[in-house]
């Protein structure tokens, strides 16, 4: 089936509508990023069938949770779920971080390349950015629970939230980051034959954090 053809299969399965020009950028993204990876390697899913599913729609199962206004991707990798996300909402912005160059690197071109003027890249250590924080934290394929409340919890505003997506339920404890793990969302993932779930954690009432080490 050709590409395009299946990110609308993909997008007629989500609770939410795209136009054209959704359609027409999240093509644009994927076609970059599968000639990319021929070089740089930037994702172990090499056909570009298999990232309509595996990167676009595993991103975009996050939208309807995304309420605020200041998003951070925290190890957005090849831009995943940062960008999908930022194509779907214009106005809403985003920051992608990642330590890796190669990724960055390839981010910020996608991001000038898309005219994705809400978007804004980042390279460093998560523990080591401190210059804001925000309504929602993003986290796919990060680090294990425990270890990623600790390192994301100086990045989240009072009344904002965590979003960590998870293959299972088996890590489920913040473990002393001064979040708490609030709900669990299971999500369908459209084309993909596999469960995903989503680990919603919320700062504990009058708790200030900030930055730690690995």
């Amino acid at each position: 089936m050709p590409v395009r053809q299946l990110i609308k299969r993909g997008l007629a399965q989500l609770p939410f509508t795209t136009d054209e020009r959704f359609n027409d950028l999240s093509h644009l993204f994927l076609t970059r990023l599968a000639r990319w990876n021929h070089t740089f390697n930037l994702t172990g899913v090499r056909s570009i069938e298999e990232m309509v599913a595996r990167h676009l729609m595993d991103s975009l199962v996050l939208a309807p949770y995304l309420t605020g206004s200041d998003i951070i991707d925290v190890g957005s990798g090849a831009g995943l779920p940062g960008i999908p996300l930022a194509i779907l909402y214009p106005d809403k912005h985003f920051l992608l971080l990642d330590s890796n160059g190669k990724k960055t690197r390839f981010i910020t071109q996608a991001s000038i390349a898309l005219g994705l003027d809400n978007v804004t890249v980042h390279q460093g250590r998560v523990q080591e950015y401190d210059q804001a924080t925000f309504d929602h934290v993003l986290c796919r394929a990060f680090a294990p629970l425990p270890k990623l409340s600790r390192l994301v919890a100086h990045l989240v505003r009072q009344d904002g939230n965590v979003l960590a997506m998870k293959g299972s339920q088996d890590e489920l404890a913040a473990a002393d980051s001064g979040l708490v793990v609030t709900r669990v969302i299971e999500l369908a993932v459209p084309l993909l034959d596999a469960r995903r779930s989503v680990v919603e954690l919320h700062r504990l009432p009058s708790c200030r954090t900030g930055p730690v080490d690995a």
